[in-house]
């Protein structure tokens, strides 16, 4: 019994981690059929107006998404799978139940597949198998060796100024580059931005449950609905010129690896981790974002 017991105390298990994964996969149910939805009004808004592929969605065509039917089912599916996810971080650690998102992944495929009557070519379904199995192996590994700490205001700090910079190099590089981008931009964009997004809201509710409401948790608050907006308008963009599984893809795999990244490096969620399981989190990582650019490149449907 010896051996158990040490191996026992070498993986910090937390029996409520296992509550938040299944929250995390519906959320991702709710992602897949709200990212379906939300193409489809992108799509029907940007054929009735002026094309403005590679130069963002004016301000008349946001106003006329509110106006489609199916572009409004897809952002309430949406809400719903941000409710399912920020109750899954409240019972796991973040670099648990944020990777478990790679599911839509697959059921969006497969809803594009059909509806759009598009046959997936070899390459794209490699690299859906590349995106979704290297992320099931990261949570695999982080679901026994993750530990949820209390967030520190010099960590909270740190975090909000990496997010500053993002979010001034991202319009930056919009303002310089808008008339040549395309989907994979706005794709990996707005998977880093909403990395941050998730990373903020588990602070925000680990501080509200702690009764520590404060300047900083205001300010954190306050990037969190910056972030939230701007991630939104990219992911808009990105269902202008590029097809939803591929969205999808930046959505359930870049915003979890940045995720991840935060709590691996910033809050020390994975400072209990055995050895082994440093090169599996680096190699799962680099093989799912991997999957994501080899999709943007194979896919049928991308305009490159």
């Amino acid at each position: 019994m010896e051996p158990l017991s040490d191996l026992a105390e070498q993986i910090p298990l937390d029996p409520s981690t296992f509550i938040g994964i299944p929250l995390a996969l519906i959320g991702a149910v709710f992602l897949s059929l709200g990212a379906q939805f939300q193409h489809r009004g992108v799509v029907k808004v940007e054929a009735h107006t002026a094309d403005t592929l590679g130069k963002g969605l004016n301000g008349r065509q946001l106003a006329l998404l509110l106006a489609r039917p199916s572009w409004v089912l897809g952002t309430a599916m949406l809400g719903l799978a941000i409710v399912f996810q920020l109750s899954s971080l409240y019972f796991a650690p973040l670099i648990v139940v944020q990777p478990l998102g790679a599911i839509a992944l697959v059921i969006t495929s497969i809803l594009n597949s059909r509806i759009n009557h598009v046959q997936l070519n070899r390459k794209s379904i490699i690299a859906i198998v590349m995106c979704v199995g290297g992320v099931f192996l990261f949570v695999g590994v982080a679901a026994f060796t993750a530990v949820d700490k209390p967030v520190t205001d010099h960590q909270l700090i740190t975090i909000l100024i990496i997010l500053a910079v993002v979010l001034t190099l991202s319009g930056v590089a919009f303002a310089l580059l808008r008339q040549r981008i395309r989907a994979i931009f706005y794709v990996i964009m707005a998977g880093i931005v909403y990395g941050f997004v998730a990373t903020l809201a588990k602070v925000v509710l680990g501080r509200i449950e702690q009764g520590e409401f404060e300047w900083l948790t205001f300010t954190c608050l306050l990037g969190l609905l910056l972030a939230t907006a701007l991630g939104a308008y990219f992911v808009q963009n990105a269902y202008a010129s590029g097809p939803p599984d591929l969205v999808i893809a930046g959505l359930t795999v870049v915003d979890p690896m940045v995720a991840v990244a935060i709590g691996i490096i910033v809050l020390g969620e994975a400072s209990q981790a055995p050895p082994w399981a440093v090169p599996i989190f680096l190699v799962s990582g680099i093989v799912a974002v991997w999957g994501v650019f080899l999709l943007a490149k194979n896919h049928p449907q991308t305009r490159l």
